[in-house]
């Protein structure tokens, strides 16, 4: 076992996050290996960045709101830095983490395991089925989930569980590989259509964990077209060009607000 892969980073994009910052800070910083937690607070409204800061991350901000890829490479940037300018020891693996987790990361070892085992270069959380915070199921139809399982599997031949999933714990070489990331919404898609053509090894993991679903409501809706959006343009730069394109069209912003009229 590498001594810089059981050294973790912990990464956490957050954006208006300042109810569940602190919890999901709180408990990443107490899962094993966890040697640093570092919040990028990507244009937040709120306090985000200080409530993060006060739980004992290191916070990076962008003044304005530039997305979970951006929020992503600024860490880890930063955590390089760091690492440069202050003589500390590499860490090996990073654990990314969305901000709304609150205390339920605390059950993310199970994800963290086979990576700094070695057996895994990047690891994907499988989520029980979630609720939104009113109590209700999912707004979504499956449009962007099932689009990002299909166009991973016709690009690698790997079918995921959870291919939109932004609970993941990597190596810093397999991180390397999959950079520049993705735009947006479309990260975890492309991180994983790359890592596996490096020839990598992927492993999905379920972990209980909990976060705030999104609704049926405009916004939830409007949420979804911006991910189907993302998604599409992550797949299409990596080969999936006429589906992608396809698929955008056909499942695009106009059909999921159709889809909201219906409910």
């Amino acid at each position: 076992m590498s001594p810089a892969l059981t050294r973790v980073a912990c990464v956490i994009p957050a954006k208006d996050e300042e109810q569940r910052i602190a919890a999901t800070v709180t408990a990443a910083r107490a899962l094993p290996h966890v040697d640093i937690v570092l919040v990028c607070d990507d244009g937040s409204s709120d306090g985000t960045g200080t409530h993060a800061a006060a739980a004992g991350a290191i916070v990076v901000t962008h003044r304005r709101n530039r997305g979970k890829a951006a929020a992503v490479e600024s860490a880890v940037n930063a955590l390089g830095v760091m690492e440069q300018r202050d003589g500390r020891p590499e860490c090996g693996t990073l654990l990314l983490l969305d901000a709304d987790l609150a205390g339920s990361a605390a059950a993310c070892a199970p994800l963290i395991e086979p990576v700094v085992a070695g057996r895994a270069d990047l690891t994907i959380a499988v989520l029980p089925a979630q609720q939104t915070e009113a109590g209700e199921a999912p707004g979504g139809n499956g449009w962007v989930m099932g689009t990002a399982a299909r166009g991973i599997t016709e690009l690698t031949g790997w079918t995921p569980q959870a291919p939109l999933s932004g609970q993941r714990c990597l190596t810093r070489r397999a991180f390397e590989l999959a950079s520049p990331l993705a735009a947006g919404w479309g990260v975890e898609v492309g991180m994983t259509v790359d890592v596996l053509r490096a020839g990598l090894k992927v492993e999905e993991v379920p972990v209980e964990l909990r976060h705030r679903a999104t609704g049926r409501d405009l916004a939830g809706q409007l949420h979804r077209a911006r991910q189907l959006r993302d998604v599409t343009r992550a797949l299409a730069a990596r080969g999936w060009v006429s589906a992608g394109i396809s698929e955008l069209r056909t499942n695009g912003v106009s059909s999921l607000l159709r889809g909201r009229r219906r409910s």
